[in-house]
């Protein structure tokens, strides 16, 4: 029996669909001070939504993970290159996880979120934290300023999370020879 060189559909599937959303979400915020200002509001919504839509992606995707393993790694891979590897996926998985809790805590925390319910894509409400939202006033507004700091700076790191990820890939590909791409890519042959 050959080794499994290559993730599963699904895996792959989740990867993309998580690494696409999350490239929409982050130009969407990035880009809100550019819109007129009737747009600002859904594009921050759609943002929330986007956001709530990820983190469920990402619970799944680590379910699967848990009960799936993935590939090898290849054997020319060095004992710091596998660390590496591995602890940049963890900082990536919990980055995943807390960029979209954050600003679920955030959103929550907001003085005027009793006033102005949530919608998921516009089709359903989709509820508040509720023991954030009857902390004190006053210590309320500190927490949202406090989580819109967590959620600013995981994106910051997650911003060089990414381009670590995506420089490693290319690395072990074009400099090292190896099918990297191939191992994520659908319909690539490993």
């Amino acid at each position: 029996m050959l080794p499994q060189t290559r993730y599963t559909r699904t895996a792959m599937a989740l990867h993309w669909l998580i690494a696409v959303l999350m490239a929409v979400n982050i130009a969407l915020i990035l880009l809100v001070d550019q819109y007129p200002d009737d747009w600002v509001r859904p594009a921050v919504d759609t943002h929330k939504s986007i956001g709530i839509t990820v983190l469920g992606l990402v619970i799944l995707r680590i379910l699967w993970r848990f009960t799936h393993k993935p590939p090898a790694m290849p054997g020319s891979y060095g004992a710091f290159e596998r660390f590496a590897a591995h602890a940049a996926h963890g900082v990536l998985y919990l980055l995943m996880v807390l960029l979209p809790l954050s600003g679920w805590m955030h959103d929550s925390a907001w003085k005027d979120a009793g006033t102005h319910p949530m919608y998921l894509f516009g089709l359903f409400e989709w509820p508040r934290i509720g023991w954030i939202m009857a902390i004190e006033p006053t210590l309320k507004e500190t927490w949202h300023t406090v989580l819109g700091g967590v959620h600013a700076w995981a994106g910051y790191v997650l911003y060089v999370m990414f381009g670590l990820h995506v420089l490693g890939a290319l690395k072990h590909q074009f400099l090292d020879g190896e099918r990297e791409l191939q191992r994520m890519w659908p319909g690539a042959r490993g």
